[in-house]
């Protein structure tokens, strides 16, 4: 039985502070969404305590645990990881959480040639919770939101997203093609006056409570009208739709006060370390 039937089956509206309830999702998260969850429909192999999940574009090294693993032990395992995606020319990316042992791991991902990136906070709701918090505000004047599992709508989007933060963001389409293929993934895309304003995508994880919400970069004229509210909104209605009671977001800065306010409860932190061969 998962550890979501823990909490009672009626929603009920969160507070961000309640202690009880995030320990509560972080059990959850932990037990549901790391080690071999996180490879699913991924070419995949095991070392010890940690899975090489092998994406097209880098590595990614995923685990449950690494108790009892310290010292030279623990060296070993890390250089193994990145000497193995060094020798097919790829980076690859380790991924803590502030809450795990040994202390010291960021130490040693460093002396091993991993950069860390920004952290982000790690930040949970109950579905239904954010439906009843959200209730009215799935709609903006003037925009239209919709589901789209169309190529050149997600061509739009890399482009929408390549605006927003000044780089290339093409690859951004074969990626929600790719998703979009495993039937685990929804694409939402906002537009007004024809012009893509911003994006977002549920991505349900198979064999768990949760969905995970990605994307929701807006232009940046459009922010601050309730577009990224009004995508959350629709994700949380159609995730309670598909079953999935959990909500579950990597917040950056910017994204993590937003969330919070709308009912989402921080439970742990995570930074990506990552291996670039001959870097």
């Amino acid at each position: 039985m998962r550890l979501a039937l823990w909490l009672c089956q009626s929603p009920r509206v969160t507070d961000a502070t309640d202690p009880e309830l995030a320990a509560v999702l972080l059990a959850a998260y932990d037990d549901q969404l790391r080690g071999g969850s996180e490879s699913a429909d991924v070419p995949s192999s095991s070392d010890g305590p940690v899975i090489r999940v092998e994406y097209p574009s880098r590595g990614f090294v995923s685990y449950r645990s690494l108790e009892g693993l310290d010292g030279a032990e623990l060296d070993a395992l890390i250089a193994r990881q990145r000497d193995y995606f060094a020798a097919k020319g790829q980076s690859v990316e380790w991924k803590t959480r502030g809450h795990d042992l040994p202390l010291d791991l960021p130490e040693r991902l460093t002396a091993a040639g991993f950069v860390p990136e920004e952290r982000e906070t790690v930040v949970i709701a109950q579905s239904a919770d954010i439906v009843e918090r959200l209730r009215g505000r799935d709609s903006v004047d003037g925009v239209t939101i919709r589901r789209t599992a169309e190529h050149t709508d997600f061509e739009r989007i890399a482009a929408m997203e390549s605006t927003v933060w000044g780089a290339d963001w093409s690859w951004l389409t074969d990626d929600l093609v790719r998703r979009q293929a495993t039937g685990l993934t929804d694409v939402f895309i906002a537009e007004a006056g024809g012009e893509v304003v911003s994006a977002a995508w549920a991505v349900y994880k198979k064999g768990t409570d949760f969905t995970g919400l990605w994307g929701g970069s807006t232009l940046a004229e459009w922010r601050g009208k309730g577009i990224y509210k009004a995508l959350v909104a629709i994700r949380a209605a159609r995730a309670v739709e598909l079953g999935y009671r959990y909500l579950q977001v990597d917040a950056s800065d910017d994204s993590s006060p937003i969330l919070q306010r709308l009912g989402f409860i921080p439970v742990t932190t995570t930074t990506p370390y990552v291996h670039t061969p001959g870097s």
